[in-house]
């Protein structure tokens, strides 16, 4: 087997979550603590208890997904589970880089909080909006996008699966590619729920403000390949990992052909870890019959780790 671990991003939070294993895991329990101390609050009552709304706020999210991740990871690892390489969606690749040691994760917790309020300052709420697409190619989408901006932007977001695009951009060239690719026989063309149109132009300000948080000598050369959202391609050095991060904002998450370059790359057995399973049932849209374990809790921890010892 050729593992790689993967790790998901903002959507997949709920009240609850990482509450088992930071029960049940010192490692684990300790990794809250380590980011409540870190953000000067208490995150972990957050993750456990909620309310929804608190857990909502995209400056609660970020550091929320990602410390649950972490613990969930550090549980796995304390289990003999490896791999030889990672990615994230999204906020996910911070994740990534925790893992494979090119941030700490205290530097990682603070700098998504930062990440979450500069993404949110970025477009005045009700200014921008996102659309998830189902059932036309990343081709079409581009071509109604382009039609649809009339001098204002909207383009592809997140490429996820094949025929599973979101697309986000100022609100009403958000409206009108929803009409195009309804007319284009698009299966579903649906507004999402969120607090700004993330992966487009419009975040570029929230992208120059990042580049005042994660300096340069927060970084190390990764462990292990960390494939990026903005190249779906591996980085192997601390420079290329923080300028990946930084042009990530701004930029569409190329989910399909990462993975795609992962399979090609050899990896066979991929682990999703973190809340959720949002990354296994994309992944058997991009090629079925892949090997993917979810790991969002004690219970599936263990499993995952059974699974694994009979697949070796």
């Amino acid at each position: 087997m050729r593992i790689a671990f993967l790790f998901p991003g903002q959507g997949a939070q709920h009240p609850g979550m990482g509450a088992d294993v930071a029960a049940a895991e010192a490692t684990a329990k300790a990794t809250f603590e380590a980011a409540d101390a870190a953000l000067g609050s208490a995150l972990s009552t957050i993750c456990f208890e909620g309310p929804d709304e608190t857990l909502a706020l995209t400056e609660n999210t970020q550091p929320a997904i990602l410390t649950v991740s972490v613990a969930l990871w550090r549980a796995l690892a304390e289990r003999g589970v490896t791999a030889e390489a990672t990615a994230g969606h999204s906020l996910g690749e911070y994740s990534a880089h925790v893992a494979a040691g090119t941030l700490k994760f205290e530097d990682a917790v603070r700098a998504v909080r930062s990440r979450g309020q500069c993404m949110q300052q970025a477009v005045p709420v009700g200014a921008g909006a996102m659309a998830a697409i189902i059932g036309l190619d990343g081709e079409q989408i581009d071509a109604i996008c382009a039609a649809a901006a009339q001098g204002e932007v909207v383009s592809a977001a997140n490429l996820n699966a094949p025929g599973q695009v979101v697309i986000a951009g100022s609100a009403a060239a958000v409206d009108r590619a929803i009409e195009g690719c309804k007319e284009a026989g698009a299966k579903r063309a649906l507004p999402l729920n969120v607090s700004a149109p993330f992966h487009c132009a419009l975040m570029q300000p929230a992208a120059d403000q990042l580049a005042d948080v994660l300096t340069a000598d927060q970084f190390s050369d990764p462990s292990m390949p960390v494939y990026t959202n903005v190249d779906a391609a591996p980085v192997n050095d601390a420079a290329a990992a923080r300028d990946a991060l930084l042009r990530q904002v701004a930029s569409p998450v190329r989910w399909t052909e990462l993975i795609e370059k992962m399979l090609d790359d050899g990896f066979d057995t991929f682990i999703e870890i973190g809340p959720g399973n949002v990354l296994s049932g994309l992944m058997r849209r991009i090629r079925k019959g892949t090997r993917c374990h979810s790991v969002s809790s004690m219970e599936t921890l263990t499993k995952t780790v059974d699974a694994l010892k009979e697949e070796a």
